[in-house]
């Protein structure tokens, strides 16, 4: 499994310690940058990633920025992805079974590593409950059409 890693100044950090983390569990990581903790436009980063995911050539993303905000926002501009901004365990899991979010925005200037760490384990690991949900997820897409 192949796993999209973006994002801004604000979430460098995080990203690294992520793209670590990920190794070690034997998934594949793109890293779609940045490449440093100087200041820096999230869209140029994000929105490459988000692309590689809703193309098929990453299986799910995770992005990080300050708050997260505005990575989920840029993330979900692209059709085909379901980004969950999240900043707690429940919020992670919900974002797999209910929504099957294939990727997920962090916030580091918002959340510990104990929880980032904790949330990304959760996502990686929670099955998509689909029935009602598929359902839901069915009609986004069809609605857009």
């Amino acid at each position: 499994m192949t796993i999209a890693l973006a994002s801004d100044h604000a979430g460098f950090s995080y990203k690294e310690r992520i793209k670590t983390l990920l190794i070690e569990k034997g998934y594949r990581v793109e890293d779609f940058g940045t490449d440093s903790p100087e200041s820096t436009d999230y869209p140029l980063y994000i929105i490459p990633a988000a692309q590689a995911v809703a193309s098929g050539r990453c299986d799910g993303g995770i992005v990080l920025g300050g708050s997260g905000n505005g990575e989920a926002i840029a993330a979900n501009r692209i059709r085909g992805v379901r980004c969950a901004l999240c900043w707690s365990e429940e919020t992670a899991r919900l974002a797999r079974c209910h929504n099957d979010a294939n990727m997920i925005s962090l916030g580091q200037r918002l959340i510990d590593w104990p929880t980032a760490r904790s949330i990304v384990e959760i996502w990686l690991t929670t099955p998509f409950d689909g029935g009602r949900h598929q359902r839901r997820i069915d009609e986004i897409d069809r609605l857009l059409d």
